[in-house]
């Protein structure tokens, strides 16, 4: 990752519910040279497909049983 690229961390694992609109929101606000850190107590599998479409990369890591790590930025 450059130097001049900022992090926003998105930390979902504890929202009751479903955090799509959360992502979303943060997606939308996503500049050309940033990274939107997301933290998930799951695998968001069916976030990559909508990621894909609107033009977005991203890199999953799982940290451990209970969490995920997915690196957002456009492509």
């Amino acid at each position: 990752m450059a130097a001049d690229t900022s992090v926003t961390e998105l930390d979902v694992s504890a929202i009751d519910g479903e955090p799509f609109p959360e992502i979303v929101s943060a997606l939308e606000t996503l500049g050309s040279k940033e990274t939107l850190r997301l933290v998930s107590a799951f695998e968001p599998v069916p976030l990559y497909d909508v990621l894909d479409a609107r033009g977005f990369a991203h890199e999953t890591e799982r940290v451990d049983s209970n969490m995920w790590h997915v690196t957002i930025r456009r492509e």
